[in-house]
């Protein structure tokens, strides 16, 4: 029954939600591990109460697991209860009137535009071969001039990128698109690249091999530029550029994007829309990032906060003599 349970959650998840397949193994990992505790309990997905359900999350509490790992998993159980309810599996949802943890809100890490263009300039020189340059180049351009997330950045179809485009269609969480606009250097990147790649394909295709559907193919098995690939590129990338590579990685560089927009007078709707946020509410963090990258300033550079740390330290300056 469990088993039943599990599998039409997550074959729903994917056909109706269109989930990622990162997300659905998520769902699984973390509805297996609930089902196997109720288990050991005597109970299954079937018979659980309310009860249940609190004791799991207590269990998780003592397990040491962080809040945000919590949160996640009571998520997954609200969402499979409500499942079997609205299948008819269950008369009742043991899990509705359970409220979660909460999230910790961290601020996103990001990075400064002193920062990105030395990884800009970076990708442009570092490469075995012209190709190898102008396709890091691609990539590093596209990414800071779009936001995308690195999974819809390496598995862009080909035909999105034909054409010059000013727009770039972009199929994200869920299978929504979203168009975003490309800056001139990312076109002149991405344009160079095409050109490259193209004449890479002709000479496989010459050979008897398939073409690619993708912008940046691989012969791997997903046939494009894989994700771990990308994030380990990236990390050279910074070791060339001079960049701490703890502090760059995709995400980051997402972060970079919308941070510096909204320095530059953007219009928070309009980043939500660029990077394919659901609810505004998730973009508003980057006002945070601004805001604590202000004081830093104010900090770091102000003249009257140069001399506030003097006095903390014991120190005086000429006029605190007088």
């Amino acid at each position: 029954m469990s088993t039943y349970w599990l599998s039409s959650f997550l074959e729903a998840q994917a056909a109706e939600q269109g989930a990622a397949e990162n997300t659905l193994a998520a769902y699984a990992r973390d509805l297996t591990d609930f089902e196997n505790w109720v288990s050991d309990q005597g109970v299954d997905l079937a018979t659980a109460t309310q009860a249940d359900v609190e004791s799991y999350m207590v269990h998780c509490d003592t397990q040491g697991l962080a809040k945000s790992t919590r949160a996640r998993r009571l998520s997954a159980i609200k969402q499979l209860y409500r499942f079997a309810f609205e299948e008819r599996l269950r008369e009742d949802n043991p899990a509705i009137r359970i409220k979660g943890p909460g999230r910790d809100q961290r601020l996103p890490k990001t990075l400064s535009e002193a920062d990105v263009d030395r990884l800009l300039e970076a990708a442009r020189a570092s490469g075995r071969n012209p190709q190898d340059r102008a396709r890091n180049t691609c990539l590093m351009e596209l990414l800071y001039a779009t936001g995308m997330r690195v999974t819809e950045l390496v598995s862009l179809p080909v035909a999105a990128a034909r054409g010059d485009p000013r727009m770039l269609l972009i199929k994200g969480k869920g299978g929504k698109e979203r168009l975003v606009p490309l800056s001139p250097p990312a076109r002149e990147a991405l344009s160079l690249w095409l050109t490259l790649r193209d004449q890479a394909e002709d000479t496989a295709k010459a050979r008897g091999k398939p073409a690619s559907a993708f912008l940046f193919p691989s012969s791997g098995k997903s046939g494009h530029l894989t994700r771990h690939r990308f994030y380990m590129l990236i990390k050279e990338l910074a070791v060339a550029a001079g960049v701490s590579p703890e502090t760059v990685t995709p995400h980051r560089l997402r972060h970079a994007f919308a941070t510096h927009l909204l320095a530059n007078g953007a219009d928070l709707r309009a980043i939500q829309t660029l990077l394919g946020h659901a609810d505004v509410a998730t973009t508003e963090i980057y006002t945070h990032v601004l805001e604590e990258r202000l004081k830093e300033l104010v900090l770091e550079h102000h003249p009257m906060a140069d001399k506030a740390s003097r006095r903390r330290s014991g120190g005086s300056t000429s006029s605190d003599g007088q």
